[in-house]
């Protein structure tokens, strides 16, 4: 709970959501237009995200799915926003790992690894909307919860800067798709319905207000995620009982010396 509150756990979550409506959403959409397969994009991907189904489902789908124009309507400064928003959520993650583990913010240099981050992000996500209506059942549960291990095992290792050892990440990485799995049940009993009530009673903006408020769980869950397999790990594992220190504690060791 206190390191929670020194991560300011909750606040992060917020700002995430925030920079992830104005990024994911018109990035997902501009790739989605674009894909000739025609796969659906970021309203798929937030349909099944959210465990939406029927007229919920349908609801999304119509007010995040763009014409074929909007690639060619997409003008070179959109385009620019569009990547300057993404580093800016890269950025925010990394902040938040660094956080977690106790390390110094990254050089501006570093600046590279949060826009591939967003670049395998939307690769991730993209496969996630492929998948869906070429696998069902535990053939894509299996692939999907493998696919997200992998993927935030890699990005927290990434973000990081290859400064935290890969098996000191892996329970955070767990620990994010467990959340993630979390989150998607209770969507699906509490904003399938809330959704459609939201449509008829406020139309649109009712609509993009649960979507940022699960994008606000998505948040709590990638932070969270990654801070509980750290407390994990302090308590319960190699850090407590084998004597090894987190990065930061080397540091302070190496400057006494």
């Amino acid at each position: 709970m206190t390191r929670g509150r020194e991560l300011e756990l909750m606040h992060r979550a917020m700002g995430f959501a925030t920079l992830a409506l104005v990024t994911l959403a018109p990035l997902l959409i501009v790739v989605a237009a674009a894909d000739p397969l025609g796969r659906g994009g970021f309203a798929t991907w937030l349909a099944d995200g959210m465990g939406l189904t029927g007229r919920s489902a349908r609801v999304l789908t119509e007010i995040f799915s763009p014409p074929r124009k909007v690639v060619g309507t997409t003008s070179v400064w959109g385009g620019i926003a569009l990547a300057v928003f993404g580093v800016a959520l890269g950025g925010s993650v990394q902040n938040g790992y660094e956080r977690v583990w106790r390390l110094p913010p990254g050089p501006w240099h570093r600046v590279w690894r949060q826009a591939l981050w967003l670049a395998v992000l939307t690769a991730f996500l993209y496969q996630e909307v492929r998948t869906r209506t070429l696998l069902f059942g535990p053939e894509r549960i299996t692939l999907s919860t493998a696919a997200g291990v992998l993927f935030f095992w890699w990005g927290q290792r990434f973000l990081l800067g290859g400064q935290v050892r890969w098996r000191d990440l892996l329970p955070g990485a767990i620990a994010t798709m467990v959340g993630l799995v979390g989150l998607r049940i209770f969507s699906y009993y509490v904003f399938t319905p809330l959704i459609v009530d939201n449509a008829v009673s406020y139309g649109t903006v009712g609509v993009v207000l649960v979507v940022e408020s699960w994008l606000i769980g998505v948040g709590f869950v990638v932070y969270g995620g990654a801070l509980f397999g750290h407390w994990l790990l302090t308590h319960h594992g190699f850090l407590r009982h084998f004597g090894h220190r987190h990065p930061h504690e080397e540091r302070e060791r190496a400057g006494v010396k």
